[in-house]
């Protein structure tokens, strides 16, 4: 015990210097005064509990002369200091709302450069909104035209107008808190004499993009000290737009309302799990972390899924031991506080108390008794810390498995059948999986998107910086279990930028999200954002760069020095080169006018609100009745939309219109859903797809058993042609059951007939 409490005291006085040394042994009760020894593993938990305490103490209670003393070694007066730190926050945060706004401006002149949109009438904007950003803009004009909110609010989780022989909750089930949000503020400000509705609400998202911007730089800027890097971090964003969000193809999707304040609650956790953060800064902090989350799980409904892999990154950050405890668990309390909030206020949202979050929480709840007492450098602790961590896993699973069997719930069961078949774990012919399967979005990542990030320089720098990082923090994790505990400040000339818990998280985060869009190509846009924000961190930290140079162990220059000018030079050079590059191709898509014209639909929405009763029941693909519900507000059979399972077995129903089966049989579909005109449209009947089996008609063919592989050979086997085809020919049955309307070169609009014999 003598022989291990030497060296231990070497460190103290020796290691941390005389000043820091004195009030760390009173703190601890000075053990080595009073004859007590505990291992350096429990003293450094100990200073993890207690060090939420102590920032409210020792940061907020420092005495000036200390501060003095400490300046007047730079030879600065305080006042000086205190106006160097004013100018730095002043243009730092002004640097970064002007990034936000300009990135907002940014993407409302590409947008009407790409839509001529102030030039169009109201019908060809509304046709600009496609698939399933058609629905959830249709459901905003219906609040806005209802006699008043409550009223139209009503209207909506009573919904019967939408789609036929069904009532909807559409609130719920859409998750229009955005729509509701966007209709109070446009009313309540009184917008209706100075803006149009569409301009409003693209407007808002626009701005929530540039939020979503601003909080990245911020991120960016409170890991590395400088606002250079969230300056690169903006950079890289734009630059790589195609790859961070979806904005270009679907303005009124959910992410796009949702991931902005998730940006920000990352920005507000980046800060809170900071070291030495003064009292009123940890409490800001705190409430930004709450509000933001709670926020966007209501925006969301998968947003659940991005928190449980937000808490597992904060579950390993701890089991390392390499943050406070404390705070770690106040998040987990912001997510259990946050899904029985939105449980309550999204009509009992089942599938949240079956969110793998919330058993994970639950878990983690259950088990922080025993954490505290497992933190002991001994190697039965460490075995107990195994079991520990074991324990949480297990209860977790098992307490979901319960929910599960308990809870009824209904929503995402594609989800974990879609996984089964991605993973290959089961197969099917089920029309809706492999359309799934299909999907450019849930493929694997193509060559082309790893391409266009080594272009712009962000993935190389990204993996420098995740490797850097991560042989520190294996560094850290082995030195604890060595028994060295963390210093309470890392300062620059340490190069251990693996002991910052913030480092940790993003770490640990942008690990877990890589690996999800490793397998996913959609979840790009959820990984990419963030490898912006971790490489632009990296290239302009000293801190990172000082650890390189501390294995490299420089000697010819001085290795502090060499970080300073490396952390300013390298962005500067990252910077430039950008500039050069890729700002006249900005300016290019600013300065190019392109054409959206879609005159085929432009004439059906006309046709169906001049000729169609208003009583009529449309039938055709999913994303053609999302535009006619917004343009015509006629009622349709289907929508775009794949959380529920009978609206998914309603498309796949539809669908058949181009599949191999018999009129009859087609007619008896399409009366079962009341609809009253079908819709074909030639481009997905006459289709010739990039990838053979992926279209729609093959896809049905393999459904229906009309399909048979044998060695790579397709065999058809039906009596009956595509029905899509047939329909065109107006012979028999197909016009006894069937009567044109309408067509032109995209669409055919058949009438379906109410008076039908049926001979055997």
């Amino acid at each position: 015990m003598r022989e291990h409490s030497r060296p231990r005291g070497r460190r103290e006085a020796g290691g941390a210097g005389g000043a820091d040394a004195s009030p760390r042994r009173e703190r601890r009760g000075d053990p080595a005064a009073g004859g007590e020894h505990r291992p350096a593993m429990e003293e450094g938990a100990a200073d993890l509990r207690q060090r939420k305490k102590q920032n409210c103490t020792e940061s907020d209670k420092m005495a000036p002369e200390e501060r003095n003393k400490e300046n007047s070694k730079l030879g600065r007066s305080p006042k000086y200091m205190l106006i160097q730190r004013f100018a730095k926050l002043f243009f730092g945060c002004l640097a970064a709302v002007t990034s936000g706004m300009m990135y907002a401006v940014y993407l409302s002149t590409y947008h009407e450069r790409k839509f001529w949109f102030s030039s169009r009438q109201e019908l060809e904007r509304e046709i600009t909104f496609q698939g399933d950003s058609a629905i959830y803009y249709s459901f905003y004009k219906e609040l806005l035209k209802a006699p008043s909110f409550e009223r139209g609010v009503y209207e909506l989780t009573h919904n019967n107008r939408t789609v036929s022989l069904k009532t909807i909750n559409a609130v719920q089930q859409m998750t229009l808190y955005p729509e509701l949000i966007a209709s109070v503020l446009y009313q309540a400000s009184g917008s209706e004499e100075v803006i149009e509705p569409v301009y409003f609400y693209i407007g808002i998202v626009f701005g929530l993009q540039g939020i979503y911007v601003t909080a990245l730089f911020v991120t960016s800027w409170v890991m590395s000290g400088t606002w250079l890097a969230g300056m690169l971090t903006v950079a890289w964003f734009i630059i790589n737009r195609t790859d961070t969000t979806r904005i270009d193809y679907s303005i009124p999707s959910r992410e796009n309302w949702a991931l902005p304040y998730f940006a920000c609650q990352v920005a507000a956790l980046t800060g809170y799990l900071k070291k030495n953060l003064n009292c009123s800064a940890e409490k800001f902090c705190y409430l930004l972390v709450n509000a933001s989350t709670y926020t966007f799980m209501m925006m969301w409904e998968y947003s659940h899924y991005l928190l449980f892999v937000q808490a597992v990154s904060l579950f390993l950050l701890d089991s390392f031991a390499l943050a406070q405890t404390e705070k770690v668990y106040e998040v987990y309390r912001i997510y259990l506080f946050s899904v029985i909030v939105g449980y309550l206020l999204q009509f009992e949202n089942s599938a949240l108390l079956v969110s793998p979050l919330l058993s994970l929480v639950v878990a983690l709840m259950l088990s922080k008794s025993l954490q505290m007492n497992m933190k002991k450098s001994t190697f039965v602790s460490r075995l107990l810390k195994i079991m520990y961590t074991y324990l949480v896993l297990t209860v977790a699973v098992t307490l979901n498995f319960l929910l599960k069997m308990l809870v009824p719930h209904k929503e995402n069961e594609h989800l974990l059948k879609f996984i089964e078949v991605k993973l290959g774990l089961n197969t099917t012919k089920n029309f809706t999986m492999n359309w799934l399967l299909c999907q450019e979005s849930l493929q694997a990542p193509s060559q082309d998107f790893f391409l266009r990030l080594t272009q712009s320089s962000l993935l190389p720098f990204y993996i420098l910086v995740l490797i850097i990082c991560l042989f520190s923090v294996t560094q850290v994790i082995f030195r604890r279990i060595c028994g060295e505990p963390l210093k309470e400040t890392v300062k620059l000339e340490d190069g251990r930028i693996g002991e910052r818990p913030e480092i940790v998280y993003h770490v640990i985060h942008t690990i877990l999200l890589g690996c999800l869009a490793m397998c996913l190509e959609g979840m790009k846009y959820l990984w990419t954002p963030y490898v912006c924000m971790l490489a632009a961190f990296g290239v302009c930290s000293p801190e990172l760069w000082m650890t390189l140079f501390k294995w490299l162990r420089l000697k010819a220059v001085h290795p502090i020095l060499l970080a300073l000018i490396l952390s300013m030079a390298v962005p500067t050079i990252i910077g430039f080169s950008l500039w050069k590059e890729f700002f006249p191709r900005i300016m290019t898509e600013l300065t190019e006018l392109q054409e959206f014209y879609d005159p085929d639909t432009v004439e059906l929405m006309t046709w169906i609100k001049r000729q169609a009763p208003v009583a009529a029941v449309f039938a055709g693909s999913p994303q053609l009745m999302g535009v006619i519900k917004l343009c015509t507000g006629w009622t349709v059979s289907s929508l775009p939309l794949y959380n529920d399972d009978d609206l998914l077995k309603r498309n796949e129903n539809i669908y058949q219109i181009y599949s191999k089966r018999s009129a009859e049989d087609i007619y008896k579909i399409l009366t079962s859903y009341k609809a009253n005109f079908l819709v074909i449209e030639d481009s997905i009947c006459n289709e010739v797809g990039p990838v053979r089996g992926c279209r729609i008609k093959d896809l049905l063919d393999i459904a229906n058993g009309h399909v048979v592989c044998e060695e790579g050979d397709n065999y058809a086997y039906s009596k009956y042609g595509r029905f899509c085809h047939e329909i065109k020919m107006n012979y028999s049955p197909y016009v006894n059951y069937f009567t044109r309307v309408y067509w032109n070169r995209s669409y055919f609009v058949y009438r379906i007939n109410t008076v039908i014999s049926f001979q055997s």
